[in-house]
């Protein structure tokens, strides 16, 4: 399984409710329209374990697909790439990291 995790800010002065409205809605239909995601999960990072202090990044959003060539069909295809692009632009700081995992 290919798992795509994406940790992220909002820009300064953002509308953080309404970012949070826009994503549960019209973004994830629009993950959800991916055939081959099998599984996506979108959350408020509320707090650190180790020691209490607020981690680096606000937002996770985890994509999962079943193998690569899902992935890769689904994410980096020119369509998904172009519709990236102009999704970026809501974001503040972000960082995209792709794992195989290994054991669920």
């Amino acid at each position: 399984m290919i798992r795509l995790t994406v940790l992220y800010n909002l820009p300064e002065g953002s509308d953080e409710e309404e970012y949070v409205a826009w994503r549960l809605s019209t973004h994830k239909d629009y993950l959800q329209s991916m055939p081959g995601i099998v599984h996506s999960d979108f959350a408020r990072i509320a707090d650190s374990w180790t020691n209490g202090t607020m981690p680096s990044f606000r937002f996770q959003t985890t994509i999962d697909w079943p193998d690569r060539e899902n992935f890769n069909q689904d994410f980096l295809n020119d369509t998904a790439q172009a519709d990236l692009r102009e999704n970026l632009k809501r974001l503040g700081e972000y960082q995209f990291i792709v794992s195989e995992i290994l054991s669920a």
